[in-house]
């Protein structure tokens, strides 16, 4: 073989090694592709399964609420393969969404099944067909957390309008009437609300039918401006005669907040420093004074000096 044919030989096998290698990696790429578009499917299937058995439990307890009288044939039982074949198929997803999901089939089933036996009995559906209706909306707001935010925690999601929530169920086709004297959005907006969901805007005291009916009465509000001006301020309480008269003692010895005792301690050093000067007593010379004087001061004859007696 010629050093030019190696080289052509050479050439060549190196050319099918890259494209087998690059056939390989294609193949890899597209079974990848396959295994993640299956594995969505799937995932989605979940959802879609849900959101029909969800739609047809609502149909039939809103017959079951517009006529008791029916038979347990209206309720039937329920199926969900699509979540039996994700949880036998090892997939890559949420599990603790897809607990959820399972946890809420096993309480629709469980109050279809009371319920069904309820009808069948011939009594009246009551207490059973509230709990299935609320076993309901617990499926709607699984659903939403399932479908929206992939099976996450509510302490996960953040805050959510309350409006998207709504855009989401209508967009379903979830009806806000579908329970007879109950709105179904508003009932799975609140339950999200109680399952830890940050939803806003916050619930309102009144709705807007109430309140654009309200007729606001000034003068009886005694929050309103009307009422607080009509509202006398409180009596102050007596004060304590004891602590009037502590008061003032402080106010003498100099003020209060241990001023006095300053002043106290000034005086005291003033004491010390300069000595107290007495008045002289008063001294009754002979001179001043006269025997009138000594009979009205009771002194006697004797208290008169000689010098001072009369003449003659």
């Amino acid at each position: 073989m010629s050093e030019a044919d190696f080289y052509t030989f050479f050439t060549g096998g190196l050319g099918l090694l890259v494209a087998l290698m690059t056939l390989v990696a294609w193949h890899l790429w597209r079974m990848r592709e396959d295994a993640r578009a299956g594995r969505l499917s799937a995932l989605d299937g979940i959802s879609h399964e849900m959101r029909i058995n969800l739609h047809r439990m609502v149909s039939e307890l809103s017959q079951v609420a517009a006529n008791p009288a029916v038979g347990p044939d209206v309720l039937l039982p329920i199926r969900h393969p699509q979540l039996d074949g994700v949880n036998s198929a090892m997939i890559n997803a949420n599990r603790n969404g897809i607990a959820v999901i399972g946890v809420t089939y096993q309480e629709l089933e469980a109050r279809k099944l009371s319920l069904r036996a309820q009808l069948a009995q011939g009594n009246a559906p009551g207490a059973v067909l509230d709990d299935a209706m609320d076993a309901a909306i617990n499926g709607v707001a699984a659903l939403y957390f399932w479908e929206v935010h992939k099976g996450a925690l509510p302490d996960e999601i953040g805050r959510v309008r309350s409006w998207d929530v709504r855009d989401w169920m209508k967009g379903h086709g979830f009806k806000a009437e579908a329970f007879p004297g109950m709105h179904l959005r508003d009932e799975v907006v609140e339950r999200l609300r109680m399952y830890g969901l940050q939803l806003t805007p916050k619930p309102l005291t009144h709705t807007a039918w109430e309140y654009y009916n309200m007729h606001y009465d000034r003068h009886a509000d005694e929050n309103g401006p009307l009422g607080r001006r009509r509202q006398r301020p409180a009596e102050e309480p007596a004060e304590d005669e004891g602590a009037d008269d502590e008061v003032r003692e402080e106010k003498k010895r100099g003020g209060l907040f241990g001023f006095g005792k300053k002043a106290d301690a000034v005086e005291a050093s003033e004491s010390d420093d300069v000595p107290a000067i007495e008045p002289e007593p008063e001294v009754l010379t002979g001179d001043l004074v006269d025997e009138t004087e000594a009979e009205v001061l009771d002194l006697g004859p004797e208290a008169v000096g000689e010098n001072d007696k009369p003449a003659g």
